[in-house]
């Protein structure tokens, strides 16, 4: 499996279908307001969390994906995915809206993507849902969603085995985010050198030591 980040929180990821034919799952495409560069790419599922500006330019992606962007559970040419519900604040809701967080299971392993979650911790409901996790794909970067402080506790939370933060400070960013160095102070992890694609596969996962992957903008 190979994943990519864009920024913000838009995703890639390239991965095997049942017929160990190459697939491409893309998640959350943002618009051009966001002041970053928009790649060319297609993918044959197309998630989307929520219907803010910078995660749902459907538009973006090439192909006739299949489109997932609410609660439930989907298989899609032998990868499942499970939608659930979040929200962008720390109020059910009332005053961001809902979010959808998705589990993706392909190659023997479990991707979370926490979207723009604004809750200060999970649910018992939603921590259930979630399980266990391999890889886990969360917010850092304050402001619109949680910071680095309330990132660590929801990773407590989790316990996943690699983590990719997300939704932070990048250069062209036209919002004002917390930077990536904030969270890595706060898990006392030291300075990570980024990579452009995060290749990986079940037996690499770590099985003690939580890795913490860090990307270049592709």
């Amino acid at each position: 499996m190979n994943i990519i980040w864009h920024g913000q929180s838009f995703f890639e990821i390239s991965t095997k279908d049942i017929e160990n034919k190459e697939l491409k799952i893309t998640i959350d495409p943002f618009d051009k307001s966001l002041g970053l560069k928009l790649p060319k790419t297609e993918a044959q599922i197309l998630l989307i969390t929520h219907e803010h500006s910078d995660h749902s330019n459907k538009k973006a992606i090439n192909g006739s994906p299949f489109l997932i962007e609410d609660p439930g559970e989907y298989e899609v040419k032998g990868v499942h995915i499970k939608g659930i519900q979040g929200f962008h604040d720390d109020s059910q809701g009332k005053e961001k809206g809902k979010v959808v967080f998705y589990v993706i299971e392909t190659e023997d392993m479990k991707i979370c993507h926490l979207s723009d979650i604004g809750q200060k911790e999970l649910t018992p409901e939603q921590i259930e849902e979630i399980g266990d996790i391999d890889i886990l794909m969360i917010p850092v970067g304050g402001v619109y969603t949680i910071d680095a402080k309330q990132a660590s506790n929801i990773i407590s939370q989790i316990e996943p085995k690699i983590v990719i933060p997300m939704h932070y400070q990048i250069p062209k960013l036209s919002l004002k985010l917390d930077s990536l160095d904030q969270f890595l102070k706060e898990i006392g992890s030291q300075k990570i050198e980024p990579q452009k694609k995060f290749k990986v596969k079940a037996s690499d996962i770590p099985k003690e030591i939580m890795q913490v992957v860090v990307f270049e903008i592709y």
